[in-house]
């Protein structure tokens, strides 16, 4: 079924009333339409637009106590039970570092927002949603029993949007083919192995015009080695029987959202492996995933390890690494954990 998204609005609405229980990004991938598309039709319904102003967002978010904030890619769903604290803001990219909700921004492409009431039995659900220019969601912030709705009606009051109409305009995204990237190996392990923190990666990327998974590939076994397609989950299970803390990274083209700490109740269903802990929720596609590697990087303490799951796309689902203060150096039980995962040879294609 797809909609003809230009009389749209009552059509999607209804297509919800015969949908209860379908989840809206399902229901919207099979409208054929955007999420933010969908999410728009129920403007004076139940939502309300918002300016994609992200720094009245983080520091209004402040004031609302516990909440539960959302980022996930195709593959990866990550939710942290917190506080939006310790705010950083930037041009370029803006920062939360709180003991449980940990962000990086890039408020760039954070380009469409909405306030989300929405009826569940007895119940309301409120949740603030952002969309990149594609309509695809960047990050979502859900309300909890214990959050300040005073707060939250004055956030969404000050980040009204004075177009409340109930369609959205949508750049879709251009899918183009990448040619992957010509390079000489010996300058990309010279510039690899010059590196002394973790953040120099990306500006290394661009500076040889590589993908983080065509620099993965190519630098050599000695810093960044295969691991059987199983790993991604296997490294849940081993961290949780071995109480290792880790750093969960899940991105979606606009945010970062980071775990830090242990990880206990790690549940398999279907495809999907499960976090499900107090404050930390994680969910899965195993399935999804291509590729597992498991990558070194220098810092000034010497090197720390990664273990990076992609997709057939060769995008970047999820990376672990061993929970770390900067300066300090790797924890031993996660190197060893991530050193010990299971490798397999490559073929001469890899």
């Amino acid at each position: 079924m797809s909609i003809d998204t230009r009389s749209a609005a009552a059509d999607i609405r209804r297509a919800r009333d015969e949908n209860p229980k379908m989840r809206e990004r399902d229901l919207a991938a099979k409208l054929g339409i955007s999420e933010a598309e969908f999410v728009a039709a129920f403007v004076g319904h139940g939502a309300t637009r918002l300016r994609a102003d992200v720094d009245a967002f983080i520091h209004g978010a402040a004031a609302l106590g516990e909440v539960l904030a959302l980022t996930r890619n195709e593959s990866a769903v990550h939710e942290k039970i917190g506080v939006y604290d310790k705010q950083v803001t930037g041009e370029g990219a803006s920062m939360l570092l709180g003991a449980d909700i940990d962000l990086r921004i890039f408020p760039k492409l954070w380009v469409h927002a909405f306030a989300v009431e929405k009826a569940d039995g007895d119940e309301v659900r409120r949740s603030i949603q952002f969309f990149d220019a594609a309509g695809e969601a960047v990050h979502k912030l859900h309300l909890r029993p214990a959050s300040d709705l005073v707060a939250y009606a004055a956030l969404v009051e000050r980040l009204r949007h004075y177009d409340q109409s109930d369609a959205v305009a949508i750049m879709p995204s251009q899918s183009t083919v990448r040619v992957p990237a010509a390079f000489e190996r010996e300058e990309l392990r010279e510039r690899w192995r010059g590196m002394s923190d973790v953040h120099q990666f990306p500006g290394m990327l661009r500076q040889l015009k590589l993908t983080r998974h065509e620099a993965v590939r190519g630098v050599g076994d000695d810093i960044a080695w295969m691991l059987d397609a199983s790993a991604a989950a296997e490294t849940l299970h081993r961290a949780s029987a071995g109480d290792v803390p880790v750093m969960c990274f899940v991105g979606s083209r606009g945010c970062i959202q980071i775990h830090s700490g242990p990880v206990k109740d790690i549940r398999p269903m279907g495809p999907w492996i499960n976090v499900l802990d107090e404050t930390f929720h994680l969910h899965l596609r195993t399935d999804h995933i291509r590729e597992v590697w498991a990558v070194r990087k220098p810092v000034k303490e010497g090197h720390v390890t990664s273990v990076e799951a992609y997709g057939a796309d060769g995008d970047l689902i999820i990376q672990f690494f061993g929970q770390r203060k900067e300066g300090r150096v790797e924890r031993d039980d996660w190197r060893a954990l991530a050193e010990s995962l299971p490798r397999i040879a490559r073929t001469s294609a890899a």
